[in-house]
């Protein structure tokens, strides 16, 4: 199975956990290899689920103090559940939270970022309108790498949520809608991304769901968001001029110049899916009810 397309579109997602990989999107049926690896993954992220209430170790950086009624799947199963479906996860990829004991449709990806120390002096002076500009541009201009790889054209709408940043807990939260330019998606994928600036880089805690259900969804992002912490010595008032790293861009850089290059598979994570939705709904049993549940209500809007 072929990874290019995907890893093309994937260098600069950190979260680089959508379901599956354009090259599936064109696939006809996966082969009997492919079911059995779903299942197998599938049922190993189950059995190695945290539940919360618990307290979830996040590398050395941080703590995510996982609240009742989520489960968090360690990187190791999430990253073999991810492979299973055809996509590869970067280094920082730590691992899944998905809803337990509800009827919410949505997962929560957790990635850690060694970006270095980011300056947040331009969230007081941005602008919402030229930044929205600015991510409508980034994305256009790579549309063209897109249709190469065989991926379809996007086209960013509006804010679903304006960037907000919050400098006294180091929080940012922002999302876009993207949705295809050829119109098929009426109820795009959206990615509701929130942000924990820390000492050495940042933790992102990423809500996948729909743009129907996202008013809905957000508030489990934020909970999350507010139940991580850095560990003593690792947060954003811990920086050393003299000795720590600073990244190479700022919080205005990271919502227009890196989102536009990771917003493409996740916008289409619906449309690459769909041929798969059955067999990731035999594999994915009990923790992953609400994301079957989702597959199967947008395999039947798309079909």
């Amino acid at each position: 199975m072929s990874h290019g397309c995907a890893l093309r579109m994937m260098r600069m997602l950190p979260l680089a956990v959508a379901l599956a990989a354009c090259a599936q999107a064109r696939a006809q049926t996966p082969t009997t290899a492919q079911q059995q690896a779903m299942r197998a993954a599938a049922g190993a992220a189950r059995a190695a689920l945290v539940v919360g209430p618990t307290s979830v170790p996040l590398r050395d950086e941080a703590t995510l103090a996982l609240p009742e009624h989520f489960g968090f799947i360690p990187r190791q199963q999430a990253v073999a559940l991810m492979s299973a479906m055809g996509n590869r996860s970067g280094d920082g990829f730590l691992g899944l939270i998905v809803p337990r004991g509800e009827h919410r449709v949505w997962f929560v990806a957790v990635v850690y970022q060694p970006s270095g120390y980011i300056k947040d002096d331009d969230a007081r002076h941005w602008n919402a309108d030229k930044l929205l500009e600015s991510l409508k541009d980034g994305t256009e201009a790579a549309n063209a790498e897109r249709v190469k790889a065989g991926i379809p054209a996007l086209v960013v709408t509006r804010w679903i949520e304006p960037p907000a940043y919050e400098p006294d807990t180091h929080q940012l939260v922002w999302s876009a809608e993207a949705r295809r330019k050829d119109g098929v998606d009426t109820d795009p994928t959206v990615n509701y991304n929130t942000y924990l600036l820390g000492r050495e880089g940042y933790l992102s805690l990423n809500l996948i769901t729909s743009a129907s259900t996202v008013d809905a969804d957000k508030a489990a992002a934020q909970q999350l968001l507010s139940a991580v912490s850095f560990n003593p010595g690792k947060g954003y008032n811990d920086f050393n001029a003299s000795t720590d790293k600073v990244a190479a861009y700022g919080l205005a850089a990271l919502v227009a110049g890196v989102a536009a290059k990771k917003l493409g598979l996740l916008a289409l994570l619906a449309a690459a899916i769909v041929k798969f939705a059955k067999v990731i709904m035999v594999a994915a049993v009990g923790v992953f009810a609400a994301v079957t549940r989702w597959l199967k209500a947008r395999a039947g809007r798309q079909a």
